[in-house]
């Protein structure tokens, strides 16, 4: 076991970098889980780290068997990107499928973000598209980095055991066709409303960021656009919170 105090050990800036810059963490294959329960969640779906950090000030225990530095709480706040850290943090590959590693069931739920800004969307949609039991999400034209950290922490570990695939709309679009999956498009003026479709056959919920909504191509695809009523002044939703709506929308009607 190694114990690093340095500021300014090679290891420490590394981790640093990885953390800060996609182009970093997309040259070495490389990106950084923090929390105990998130390295937990990775490991048991069978991510394999190549470093394990962790601070015994901080409270936190050996946690795993792969190579391991023990570190002191100076240097774990250095190199931990949340407020409040437990001391625990991995190091380990990159996580992301294409549409060819998708293995679907008969009648899949699938999510589909196109544009998504934000990391902390991103991961949210993650961990919504889990509750509701989707069988897979693709990330379209993304302008977010899937391995950013702040993705994998508001996902709270999900990006490791629920099926992610990125590609471009297009290619998706293309995909969904081919497996014979309705589309259903969240568009905010759509006249026909989200309860008002039969959603009990393989289908595919599509939205989009906030600030720009869905992309033509999404709206004249041979699919379905609804929307979800807005009663009062605001004229849209968080877009977690619009994928929650229309996803378990699906999950009622199956239920039945």
């Amino acid at each position: 076991m190694e114990t690093i105090t340095s500021l300014q050990n090679e290891r420490v800036k590394r981790i640093i970098k990885l953390q800060r810059k996609a182009s970093v963490r997309r040259a070495e294959g490389l990106t950084v889980i923090e929390g105990a329960r998130e390295v937990s969640r990775a490991i048991e779906n069978g991510w394999q780290p190549v470093e394990l950090w962790f601070c015994p000030e901080l409270g936190a225990e050996k946690p795993g068997d792969a190579g391991y530095f023990q570190c002191s709480r100076a240097v774990f706040e250095k190199i931990s990107y949340r407020e409040g850290p437990d001391g625990v943090l991995a190091v380990g590959p990159l996580v992301g499928k294409t549409l060819a590693d998708l293995k679907l069931p008969k009648n899949p739920l699938i999510l589909v973000a196109e544009g998504l800004e934000k990391p902390g969307n991103l991961g949210a949609l993650l961990r919504t598209a889990d509750g509701a039991g989707a069988d897979a999400v693709i990330v379209c034209d993304s302008a977010t980095d899937l391995n950013n950290p702040n993705v994998i922490r508001a996902s709270i570990g999900t990006l490791f055991y629920l099926p992610v695939a990125e590609a471009t709309s297009e290619e998706t679009i293309s995909f969904l066709e081919e497996k014979g999956v309705k589309v259903l498009s969240a568009v905010p003026d759509a006249k026909t409303v989200y309860t008002d479709v039969e959603l009990t056959g393989p289908v595919a919920i599509v939205v989009g960021a906030e600030d720009k909504g869905l992309s033509d191509q999404w709206k004249t695809v041979a699919g379905l656009n609804v929307s979800i009523p807005m009663l009062g002044k605001n004229d849209s939703l968080n877009v977690s919170v619009a994928a929650a709506i229309l996803l378990y929308e699906v999950v009622r009607q199956r239920s039945k």
